[in-house]
């Protein structure tokens, strides 16, 4: 790498621009990109919230169906980035060619890595927002509290997001994204939390989930979506911004090492 791919990224107002293109692109796809993004935990949660939840009972002082839906609700957020910063930024950086118009203008990477990891916070909150209400009608949310958590789905969005680009930065092509959701989204998504408490696994195990993300977005979403406070509030928020904060610089300094040789 050389020195200029190396300096920290400063973005700028103009990353907003690159956000609403994104918005106004997805405006023309909005039915399919919720149908996809929300069947899966919705089937979830009517599946084992219904069906096993008449066998659990409660967890942790909690009906099986508030806890399901509360983690539903953040894996659904840490998903949806996911896949929009791999996927759709892989595509619009490799395949339409979109960056390269972008740099034509007056944007430079920084602004565009920014405006993607808003972007990626905005779907995180568009996909796991319907997925409450859903929880809401269905019983499963026991305070006006929940809606604190809408706020939290943007910052787990921003925390998945620049991983995401990162790997999109180095994927020679789709089938590279397959190492990353089976080896670290696939394993958070069924061990940090969302089916069954952490505090069941072994402690090395514990261990490992409690350093990933995941199990720190849920320890914030899940008693708010109870009607509970959340615990240790200022360590899980930190946990979520150093994750966003050091993604967004990695993947600055990648998608400038890709697109400027």
């Amino acid at each position: 790498m050389t020195a200029a791919q190396l300096t920290l990224p400063r973005p700028r107002q103009s990353a907003f621009k690159v956000w609403f293109r994104n918005l106004m692109v997805w405006r023309k796809l909005i039915a399919p990109s919720l149908f996809f993004t929300f069947g899966e935990p919705f089937v979830y949660l009517l599946g084992l919230g219904f069906g096993l939840g008449r066998f659990v009972g409660e967890v942790e002082g909690m009906a099986y169906l508030t806890f399901l839906a509360s983690g539903l609700v953040a894996s659904s957020a840490m998903n949806t980035a996911s896949f929009e910063g791999m996927y759709s930024v892989f595509t619009r950086m490799v395949h339409q060619q979109t960056y390269d118009a972008l740099l034509a203008t007056p944007l430079q990477v920084d602004d565009i890595v920014a405006g993607e990891m808003l972007w990626c916070g905005t779907k995180a909150v568009l996909a796991a927002t319907p997925i409450l209400a859903v929880a809401t009608i269905l019983g499963a949310v026991d305070d006006w509290s929940a809606l604190l958590a809408i706020p939290l789905f943007f910052l787990i969005g921003l925390c998945f997001a620049g991983p995401a680009v990162v790997v999109a930065a180095f994927a020679p092509s789709y089938d590279f994204f397959n190492y990353y959701v089976t080896l670290l989204i696939t394993p958070m998504f069924i061990f940090s939390g969302v089916f069954y408490p952490v505090s069941t696994l072994p402690q090395f195990a514990q261990t490992i989930v409690n350093v990933l993300p995941l199990s720190h977005a849920i320890a914030l979403v899940r008693p708010l979506v109870a009607g509970q406070a959340p615990e240790q509030v200022p360590l899980h928020v930190a946990v979520l911004v150093t994750y966003a904060v050091v993604g967004y610089l990695a993947a600055s300094i990648f998608v400038r090492r890709r697109l400027i040789q």
